[in-house]
């Protein structure tokens, strides 16, 4: 015989709705629990601001120096206080409170200002021209690859960032100042005036730049390359696969000139800048 289930008595029924009340008021509120703790983080955020401002890299140490701002700096350096804000640089820019002179104003790159602001000697202010490390150490990354096999001689002191770069101006690339590339490659063209000169046959990839195939500061391969063998021609030059071997580039097969050697080393497009004799840039 089927045993019937007794229905809950009120007071069962009471208890069961003050239990799911209670629950789901849980769930429901669980938005404004959020909203309030980040109301909290807000608050506190806002009432440490006057704690002294972390920084990754420490600035230049000089002794018996102290920060005096930005301000001070721009009673002489007028010019440059005043492109300072558009750079790239200048996004770090925090106004001219000595508060954030360590951080993100002129000391932090050119060291605690005071004695030289006293004396205007060269010898009481840190010069990137002179010390790359006033650059390298934030620019960490830029600074392995100058350790690379192949690199710009900066840390033996044969050249400097500013060289290459103007850290105060829009455009960070001399000539003429900034931080990108002026007029894309006039920079590596002031010493590299050979692989610039006007061509009768062009190698078209030097519309891209001398950045397609070359890293500006350093790297493994020899002449700073992005890669060291064949495979830097074929990003551009598309090749066609035939049978198991057989390599076309163009409407030439190129199998046993690979084997050979990169496009340039094995004696064919040796030229790889351009060339006034063959149009496929043959000496």
């Amino acid at each position: 015989m089927k045993q019937s289930i007794p229905s809950p008595t009120p007071a069962g029924r009471g208890r069961l709705a003050k239990r799911l009340r209670r629950t789901f008021g849980w769930f429901f509120n669980l938005p404004a629990l959020l909203c309030l703790a980040l109301s909290s983080a807000v608050l506190i955020s806002c009432t440490t601001t006057q704690r002294a401002p972390l920084t990754l890299a420490a600035p230049p140490q000089i002794p018996g120096a102290t920060f005096v701002g930005n301000q001070a700096c721009a009673e002489c350096h007028e010019k440059i206080h005043g492109d300072f804000p558009g750079s790239p640089h200048g996004r770090f820019y925090r106004g001219d409170d000595t508060h954030w002179a360590p951080v993100a104003g002129c000391e932090s790159c050119h060291g605690a200002g005071s004695k030289h602001a006293a004396t205007g000697l060269a010898a009481d202010i840190v010069n990137p021209r002179h010390d790359p490390l006033a650059c390298l150490n934030c620019h960490v990354s830029t600074h392995g690859e100058f350790t690379m096999p192949h690199h710009h001689r900066v840390l033996e002191g044969r050249m400097t960032c500013v060289d290459c770069h103007e850290p105060h101006g829009q455009k960070t690339h001399q000539p003429a100042a900034g931080l990108g590339l002026q007029q894309r490659d006039a920079v590596c063209t002031q010493c590299h005036s050979e692989q610039a000169a006007p061509h009768v046959f062009e190698h078209e990839a030097l519309r891209e730049g001398c950045t397609a195939c070359h890293k500006p500061h350093g790297g493994m391969n020899r002449g700073m390359l992005v890669q060291r063998d064949a495979n830097l021609c074929l990003r551009c030059h598309a090749q066609i696969q035939t049978g198991a071997a057989g390599v076309f580039i163009g409407k030439t097969d190129h199998t046993g000139f690979l084997r050979g050697g990169t496009c340039w080393s094995a004696g064919c497009h040796s030229a790889v800048h351009g060339s006034n004799f063959s149009p496929r840039l043959l000496y």
